[in-house]
């Protein structure tokens, strides 16, 4: 089995801005900046005989080349519980056109839902019992982080192998936009 997704990588200059937020909250578990990426469609456990399904429904996926921009910080939490803390996305009718297409790809070729309603983000730390005042200070210090345009010409497929110091992303195909 494979643990596959679909995702947007970033230029070297983007994870370095990125990587800038990182520290300062106890607790957390910070990404590394070359895993740094945007989940457009999470797929799961694949046998390894459908990951070639996979790839091939993304070789028909059309759309143009397009910018985004990163743009202030949040956090995932379950009731008081804060999960994740996360870089956040402007709005993109283009970057919601594109996770539309990969969604109906993967339905097509038979892959289960997505579990979660898209939510474009770039995850930095996974948090577990982090101090609230120091996630509040992380939230307030970077609330006015930006940093882009980012041109956007290409996505690919990963697969996460979990570890005990986080998960190990490996780029398994790309695909490269174009109407």
């Amino acid at each position: 089995m494979l643990r596959l997704f679909v995702a947007l990588g970033f230029p070297e200059d983007i994870r370095a801005r990125l990587d800038a937020l990182t520290g300062g909250v106890p607790g957390a578990d910070w990404v590394e900046s070359d895993a740094f990426h945007l989940t457009l469609r999470f797929v799961g456990d694949v046998p390894e005989d459908r990951a070639e399904d996979l790839g091939y429904a993304m070789m028909g996926v059309r759309a143009a080349p397009f910018d985004i921009e990163l743009d202030g910080v949040g956090h995932f939490s379950t009731g008081e519980d804060v999960r994740v803390l996360w870089a956040g996305v402007r709005k993109s009718p283009a970057l919601d056109a594109l996770h539309r297409r990969i969604d109906e790809a993967c339905r097509r070729e038979g892959f289960d839902p997505a579990p979660r309603k898209f939510a474009p983000h770039v995850t930095l730390a996974r948090l577990q019992d982090a101090p609230l005042e120091k996630i509040r200070e992380f939230l307030t210090r970077h609330a006015l982080f930006k940093a882009g345009p980012i041109h956007v010409d290409r996505f690919a497929i990963y697969s996460s192998l979990r570890r005990a110091g986080g998960p190990v992303y490996t780029q398994e195909a790309e695909f490269f936009l174009r109407d």
